[in-house]
């Protein structure tokens, strides 16, 4: 079992650059199976969820190569068939392997796949945009058959009752090898899904307003890379960096953002004090003081993410007041509460993702467990923020989604340590 140690109480300060987008990478590599010719990457994270599609892409005679920062993949000599069932179940983002495979080959065969658990994030509208372009799904146990008859994929006009980024993602990449022209309404925009569309364009895709709620695709016979594609920086782990900085920095810059991403994050913490010097590609935290409660509500982007509730609950507990949370997303990720109350947080959860935060004004270092990558970052935060020693067991959560976070944090003035894990299986 891996496990975080974190001596808390130091005071960061520093700069810390910010690596690859997660959220992109776990589309772009499945998306590279698409091509007729070696893919290359650049700025790809050291995380699991990497090393995890490298292995599914192996089982596809896929040939990849990692290292420092850049990927390459060889789809070439593919061959179409199923795939592992244990690596699919280790990540949710092993779904859009359905999306690559069906616009590869026609057909997929795919295990329901696994990941965080936080709450519900059903396949329907990945399911329901599959069959507008003429696929044929069966489910059998955990197991999905996705299949096209002798005329293939072909556009269709699709639009999605609820707005998803990884259903948006799977029917851009199922649908740009289709034939004719598919319109997806009603579609999410964050900025990983134009860094998906910005890559098969530079291959020969034709894809049309991806950042808008309405993409138009049409379908080309072949795509072949003939560049590096560079993927956008991480605005999560922008986001958790800076949290963590405004917690507990005395002067951290937050190198490698675009700023853009993370605007209605920025904004928040602005109201709340935390007087941030925001530039073209970096943004520096200052020491807080006295930090003003508030309320926030996730949203799809440019919405308040997610991914970042969880990260910004620690901080929320050197506000003076009460500071309300409410997830509109996964109104069940809330597995943070408990942890953080170990800790010494006031901190509760209400019916319909509702989460409350009262100041809290000491933390205790103790045993806790990330239940998923984001919750793990809260503690990582609230631990650098307590008193004594904060142990996170189940910490391979945390890796999947940070890269070097032991060494990032350590350059900051933390005193973080990470057992029981081969680290250089992460790293190049």
């Amino acid at each position: 079992m891996t496990k975080i140690l974190i001596n808390g109480g130091k005071r960061l300060h520093g700069e810390v650059t910010i690596g690859g987008a997660k959220n992109s990478t776990v589309a772009l590599i499945p998306a590279s199976i698409l091509a007729e010719t070696p893919v290359r990457f650049d700025t790809v994270p050291a995380i699991l969820d990497v090393k995890n599609l490298q292995l599914i892409l192996k089982s596809m005679n896929v040939s990849s190569t990692f290292h420092d920062g850049f990927l390459e993949v060889d789809p070439t000599h593919i061959v179409e068939g199923p795939l592992p069932k244990n690596a699919i179940k280790s990540l949710r983002a092993s779904y859009y392997f359905m999306g690559a495979l069906l616009g590869r080959f026609g057909k997929a065969t795919v295990t329901f796949p696994g990941g965080d658990n936080i709450g519900p994030r059903p396949i329907d509208q990945h399911i329901k945009g599959f069959k507008a372009l003429g696929a044929l799904v069966r489910e059998d146990n955990d197991t999905i058959y996705i299949t096209t008859g002798p005329q293939g994929l072909h556009g269709a006009e699709i639009f999605f009752d609820k707005v998803s980024v990884g259903a948006t993602m799977n029917l851009i990449m199922a649908s740009v090898r289709a034939k004719g022209l598919t319109i997806l309404e009603n579609v999410a925009r964050e900025p990983e899904i134009t860094d998906l569309a910005t890559f098969l364009n530079n291959m020969g895709a034709n894809i049309r307003g991806a950042g808008t709620d309405t993409i138009r695709i049409s379908g080309v016979p072949v795509l072949r890379s003939s560049a590096v594609h560079t993927i956008i920086p991480d605005r999560i782990e922008a986001g958790t960096y800076i949290t963590a900085a405004a917690a507990m920095g005395d002067g951290v810059t937050v190198k490698n953002v675009i700023p853009e991403h993370l605007e209605s994050f920025t904004s928040k913490l602005i109201e709340m004090g935390v007087r941030l010097r925001i530039s073209e590609d970096e943004i520096y935290v200052p020491a807080t003081g006295h930090l003003k409660p508030v309320i926030i509500t996730t949203a799809p982007f440019p919405g308040f993410a997610t991914d970042l509730q969880q990260p910004i609950s620690p901080l929320l507990m050197k506000a003076d007041g009460r500071s309300t949370i409410i997830d509109t997303i996964y109104p069940q990720r809330i597995r943070h509460v408990v942890e953080l109350r170990r800790m010494g947080g006031d901190i509760s959860s209400l019916e319909g993702g509702v989460i409350q935060i009262n100041e809290s004004p000491r933390l205790i270092g103790t045993d806790v467990q990330a239940a998923e990558i984001r919750a793990g970052a809260a503690l990582v935060i609230a631990g650098l923020m307590a008193d004594g020693q904060t142990v996170i067991d189940h910490a391979d959560h945390i890796l999947r989604g940070y890269e070097q976070i032991q060494q990032k944090l350590t350059n900051l003035g933390a005193s973080v340590e990470v057992l029981d894990v081969d680290l250089p299986s992460l790293m190049p």
